[in-house]
C-alpha cells in the first residue's frame, strides 16, 4: 500500500518540527549518502557470493577431473 499525498505531506511536517527547517537538507544529504553506501555493501556482498561460488565450483570441477584421472589409472 503507497502513501498518499496528504500522508507525506504530514510526515515532512512533524519531521520540519522535530528536525528544524535548516535541518532538513542535512539530513536529507545524510539519508541520500547511507542510500548509496547501503546499496554500494549490498553489490560487494553480491559480488563476493559470486566469486565464492565460481571458486567452489572450480574446486568441484578439479576434484572430480582428479577422481577420472586416478580412476583411469587404476583401469590400466
Amino acid at each position: 500500500m503507497r502513501p498518499g499525498l496528504m500522508q507525506i505531506l504530514i510526515c515532512v511536517a512533524i519531521i520540519a518540527l522535530f528536525f528544524g527547517a535548516k535541518k532538513i537538507p542535512e539530513l536529507a544529504r545524510s539519508i541520500g549518502k547511507a542510500k548509496g553506501e547501503f546499496k554500494k555493501g549490498l553489490e560487494d556482498g553480491e559480488k563476493e557470493l559470486e566469486e565464492m561460488k565460481k571458486e567452489e565450483e572450480a574446486a568441484e570441477k578439479a576434484a572430480r577431473e582428479k577422481d577420472s584421472a586416478e580412476a583411469e589409472k587404476l583401469e590400466a
